[in-house]
């Protein structure tokens, strides 16, 4: 699932389409879809793009008016500026200039036109990159659950995924299944530090193609060419040489060095 880097590359790859009008949209399966598609369509005619941001995971386009659409990738969801329709194109947005295209081969991902921010994403954590560190301290002093799967809860930090969640935890020499609110204070400053180290070189390199994920132009990112420990289970780590092991927190593939990372 595309996490907070590859969500930032497509807004800012997409974000030329600010100031343009939408001449109309439609929408062709309902599945990606929360609301009628009829209504989506009609709500969404001659209103102008104001503006494009992310908030965790989600792309946030604001009209005019107040309103938004707002897209979630899910798994395979590609946001795409002109190109053909084809199989797998589930909405098509026409502008005075160009066309906006979402695909999604599985189907995961969703589609909504909302009067101001949909309620569930106010209800998000803080901004990763830019949470302080002494309201991370706090926050993360009340949450005794294992520490990876802390940082996946979006009502912790909005934006964090698995891969980043590795990559952060294997930088800050934390174990995955280390209990959150009993890390020590100069853990909890290298685990922030950590994080948004890791946050931003992704989002430098344009982020992660495991698989589908690709910017609004169709270009792949390369931060997965800097993984030290994400999908590299038995490779040697790139700091001790110890095989790479992986294991399961909250039903979530974790990897991690279980000689630099300590509990």
């Amino acid at each position: 699932m595309p996490e907070l880097p590859e969500v930032e590359t497509v807004v800012r790859s997409i974000a030329r389409i600010v100031g343009r009008r939408i001449v109309s949209a439609e929408f062709t399966c309902q599945r990606i879809l929360r609301g009628d598609p009829d209504q989506m369509s009609a709500a969404l005619a001659g209103r102008r793009i104001r503006g494009i941001r992310r908030r965790g995971k989600f792309i946030v386009i604001e009209l005019d008016a107040g309103d938004c659409l707002t897209v979630h990738l899910g798994m395979t969801g590609k946001l795409l500026l002109g190109g053909t329709p084809g199989r797998h194109t589930h909405a098509v947005v026409n502008l005075d200039r160009g066309v906006l295209r979402y695909e999604d081969q599985r189907q995961f991902g969703k589609i909504e036109v909302s009067r101001g921010l949909p309620a569930r994403l106010e209800k998000l954590g803080p901004e990763p990159l830019e949470v302080t560190i002494a309201e991370f301290a706090a926050r993360l002093k009340r949450r005794k659950a294992r520490i990876k799967s802390v940082l996946l809860d979006q009502h912790f930090v909005r934006g964090v995924g698995n891969i980043y969640a590795d990559e952060a935890l294997f930088r800050a020499g934390i174990h995955p299944l280390a209990i959150g609110a009993r890390l020590r204070p100069e853990r909890v400053k290298r685990l922030h530090g950590a994080m948004v180290e890791v946050l931003t070189q992704a989002i430098e390199k344009g982020g992660s193609s495991i698989s589908d994920y690709v910017d609004g132009e169709g270009r792949r990112g390369f931060f997965q060419f800097e993984h030290r420990v994400y999908q590299r289970t038995g490779e040697p780590c790139v700091t001790c040489g110890a095989p790479i092991r992986r294991t399961l927190v909250a039903q979530r593939g974790t990897h991690y060095c279980a000689k630099c990372q300590r509990r």
